[in-house]
């Protein structure tokens, strides 16, 4: 049996008309032309944007911030939903006092869901808006499109189903707007154009066997058993040999992985040997002098006084007198009366008789009620505190005369 149309290539109903224009400017005319015209189902092509393609054609702002938009309202919901059920119902875990439910807490989860599901709608969206993915196009039937399109062609394409289309009346409308050629473009079955070559058939079929390839290995590791670890693409120090807390080892006699240092040892660098410099001791008595360690300088004074500002005016007040807020605020609610020891005034003539020493191992073990800040300040910051100490003890006890002759004009 015989037919007029070759067997690879059948022509189908008419998609619509393609016309050709010269330039960018005749582009946005003629679409300005078709718009007006009342053509609603048409489109531009050109190499490149054209600026002010989109007024020109008519084409309104696209919904996809809406859609965006409404899809991270949502996850917001659903996120602070989720960890509301989560928190107060499923699973309620008393942290601390902590409240079931607090909006602070929920801000990086709802933040995280707001995010995800705002790029996956934009994402898909985008897709779905432009009508994507669609690998064949009418117009690429076109010899002239195909060749021009990416270029140098500028292109206004009418779809036979706008209500407005008329073959001969639609023809006339592109001709007068500037057209250079006017062609009419239909759908096409065709071998050439329609069927997948037989390599990307075959590559997307074993694309797709070797993507079953995991999930196949998966089920079977789920459904046997085996002696041995389990795959560790990164080890990361999980299978080393160690004895974990409380846990038993042949290794000791009593059996025991948890072992208690042995006795006599220090760590390394924690030897402390000095006991000048870490105790205050001179060959067992107070050192009267600072250790070597302890440079005299304006850099110690302020040291001192930032450490003694820190730990001890709170108690015993900047001038050390003994007068911290927190002495003013047990005189003002009757401590005293309870038991309260009142911080002592640091400034008392017995205090500054008291070797250097002896202030440096007050400040490390603490006295009466005055706790020991061994484990907060660092012995250097002890020793700056003791130098300060004898600033301010010195200051209280001062005189005229020991005002430099230079600046006692200044004093009134």
């Amino acid at each position: 049996m015989s037919t007029d149309k070759p067997i690879d290539k059948v022509e189908d109903k008419l998609y619509g008309l393609l016309a050709e224009y010269e330039s960018p400017g005749a582009l946005i005319e003629a679409a300005r032309e078709v718009r007006d015209a009342g053509y609603t189902k048409f489109d531009c092509h050109s190499p490149f944007p054209v600026h002010g393609i989109d007024p020109a054609m008519g084409i309104k702002p696209t919904i996809l911030p809406m859609v965006t938009w409404g899809a991270g309202i949502t996850g917001t919901g659903l996120a602070i939903l989720m960890q509301t059920w989560m928190n107060n119902w499923t699973y309620p875990w008393n942290i601390g006092g902590k409240p079931l439910f607090s909006l602070p807490m929920q801000i990086p989860i709802a933040f995280e869901v707001t995010v995800l599901l705002a790029a996956f709608a934009t994402f898909f969206g985008m897709w779905g808006l432009n009508k994507l993915p669609q690998v064949w196009h009418p117009l690429f039937g076109n010899d002239n499109f195909v060749d021009k399109a990416t270029c140098h062609g500028f292109f206004v394409a009418i779809e036979a189903d706008d209500p407005k289309f008329d073959q001969e009346g639609t023809t006339a409308t592109l001709e007068k707007a500037g057209a250079t050629a006017v062609e009419a473009v239909r759908y096409e079955t065709s071998k050439k154009h329609r069927a997948l070559p037989n390599g990307v058939i075959a590559f997307m079929a074993l694309s797709m066997c070797l993507a079953l390839v995991p999930f196949a290995y998966i089920a079977k590791q789920r459904a046997s058993t085996s002696d041995k670890p389990h795959m560790h693409i990164n080890p990361n120090m999980d299978f080393q040999t160690k004895n974990k807390p409380q846990t038993a080892s042949d290794m000791f006699a009593d059996g025991r992985a948890a072992r208690l240092p042995v006795a006599g040892s220090v760590a390394r660098g924690e030897l402390k040997a000095d006991d000048h410099f870490y105790r205050g001791l001179v060959a067992g008595e107070w050192a009267t002098e600072f250790p070597k360690e302890i440079t005299l300088s304006a850099e110690t004074m302020e040291r001192g006084e930032n450490r003694f500002n820190i730990y001890c005016s709170p108690c015993h007040g900047l001038t050390g007198a003994g007068t911290g807020m927190i002495n003013q605020r047990a005189d003002a609610v009757g401590a005293t009366a309870t038991g309260w020891v009142a911080p002592s005034n640091i400034g008392q003539e017995s205090f500054a008789k008291q070797p250097h020493g002896q202030l440096f191992n007050t400040i490390t073990h603490g006295i009466r009620s005055m706790p020991s800040y061994g484990a907060q300040i660092k012995e250097a910051d002890r020793w700056a505190i003791v130098f300060y100490l004898r600033a301010l003890q010195r200051s209280a006890h001062s005189t005229i005369d020991d005002v430099p002759a230079g600046e006692k004009p200044a004093i009134r």
